[in-house]
This record gives C-alpha cells, sequence and structure tokens, in this order.
C-alpha cells in the first residue's frame, strides 16, 4: 500500500472513531438528560403527603355533605357510596398514608426531637386512632344500607366531629409536621424516603394508589351530586345593613 493510501486510511480511521466517540458522548447526554427529566417528575415525599391529604379531603367533603342531609332527612344520604368513602379512607388514609408513612416514617423523629413538635405529633397519632373507631363506626351503619332514624343525629354530630378534627388535623400537618420532618432528617435519607414512598404505593396497591383512590373518590362525588366544581361556588354575601 502506498504512502497516501496509508494516509488516507489513517484518515479515515482516526474520522470514524471521532464520528463514534461523539456518538457515545451524545448518547451519554441523553442519557443524562433524560435521568435529570425523570428526576424532576418524581414525586418528593412531602408534596406527596400532601397531595395525598387532597383526596382525604375531598372525602370530607362528602362526609360533610352527608351530615348536612342526614340532619335534613337520612333517606337521602346514599349510603353504600358512604361507605365506599369508609373504604377508601380505611385503605388509602388510615393503613397506607397514616401507618404506612407518618406513623412510620414522619412522626418518630420529631417525637425524637422533643418538645412542642413531639407533642403534636403524638397528638396526632391519637387523632389517627380515633379516626379509626369513628371509621369503623360509619362502615357499620353503611353496611345496614339505612340509616335509622335513631341513628341519624348521632350519626350526622359524629360525622361533622370528624370533618372538624380532620380537616385541622392536615392542615397542620401541611404547615408545621411536614416541613420540621423534612428538616430532621438529612438530605440523602429525604430523597431516599422518597423513593421508597413510591415502591410502597406500588407494594401495598398493585398500581398507582393515588390514580386509583382519585378514580374512587370521583365515583362517590358523583354519586353524590358534589363531581360540579362551579355548583359548589358559594353564593354572593347578603347587601350590608344600612
Amino acid at each position: 500500500m502506498s504512502h497516501d493510501a496509508d494516509r488516507r486510511q489513517w484518515i479515515s480511521t482516526l474520522g470514524a472513531a471521532a464520528v463514534s466517540l461523539a456518538l457515545g458522548a451524545n448518547e451519554v447526554r441523553a442519557a443524562e438528560r433524560k435521568k435529570e427529566e425523570e428526576k424532576d417528575k418524581e414525586v418528593e415525599a412531602a408534596e406527596d403527603l400532601m397531595r395525598e391529604h387532597g383526596v382525604l379531603r375531598r372525602a370530607l367533603l362528602v362526609y360533610s355533605e352527608a351530615a348536612s342531609r342526614i340532619v335534613r332527612s337520612s333517606n337521602d344520604v346514599p349510603v353504600t357510596e358512604l361507605g365506599h368513602t369508609a373504604a377508601l379512607f380505611r385503605s388509602f388514609g388510615e393503613e397506607y398514608h397514616e401507618r404506612a408513612l407518618e406513623e412510620k416514617h414522619v412522626f418518630p423523629p420529631l417525637i425524637a426531637k422533643g418538645g412542642s413538635i413531639a407533642t403534636a405529633a403524638k397528638t396526632l397519632t391519637a387523632q389517627h386512632q380515633r379516626g379509626r373507631e369513628i371509621t369503623d363506626y360509619i362502615s357499620a351503619i353503611a353496611k345496614k344500607g339505612r340509616i335509622g332514624a335513631a341513628e341519624a343525629a348521632p350519626f350526622a354530630s359524629t360525622l361533622a366531629a370528624f370533618v372538624r378534627m380532620y380537616e385541622h388535623h392536615a392542615a397542620i400537618e401541611d404547615t408545621i409536621i411536614f416541613p420540621a420532618w423534612k428538616a430532621a432528617i438529612s438530605e440523602a435519607q429525604y430523597d431516599e424516603l422518597s423513593e421508597q414512598f413510591e415502591d410502597l404505593e406500588h407494594r401495598m396497591f398493585g398500581k398507582d394508589g393515588f390514580e386509583d383512590a382519585l378514580e374512587r373518590i370521583a365515583r362517590i362525588e358523583r354519586a353524590f351530586g358534589l363531581s360540579d366544581l362551579a355548583a359548589l361556588t358559594a353564593p354572593p354575601p347578603p347587601p350590608e345593613p344600612k
């Protein structure tokens, strides 16, 4: 082979290697971008907990509506759907959100820290237990298929008390407990728990538990006539007194 031919071969080989390296670098950069995009899409632990509260607050709206209807006429309550609400609150709220996440991972480091934040965490744990007792009660009433006249007033009162407790409970967790918990653990621990929460959700529900909960609460809202957001707009206030 001539000197020129050798030179052309060397240049060709070098060019192919450069192209290969460039393609490889592009693939690496693309993979890194994809990884960063996926990380950006991941739901952080605190955000995950708060959006779960959103589902539970929608269940509270159902309970509040039921309590209001019971006061007017117990026959106006879709009792079967009320039972479905209790079942959703039990599986998604109590067994998953409360037991598996808050009581196992969120509250312990705050209780260990001591002080007022520990006292709050202990109170919230006690409220979880009271909520489970009320869920048992709601489920037992719903299984009967009707709300008896003698049960109506105490049932409505219990629903209203549960709504009052849990609305404040969730607000305290969102504004005080979750930020304090995030500050109490390392960034590495927080990132690891964010992944663990996601994995646990899939293990417990066999799919996206949050999406499933959204579908379930949406069906319940339709049964109660609560699915039209615009219809829930408050009426205008009365004229100011003259």
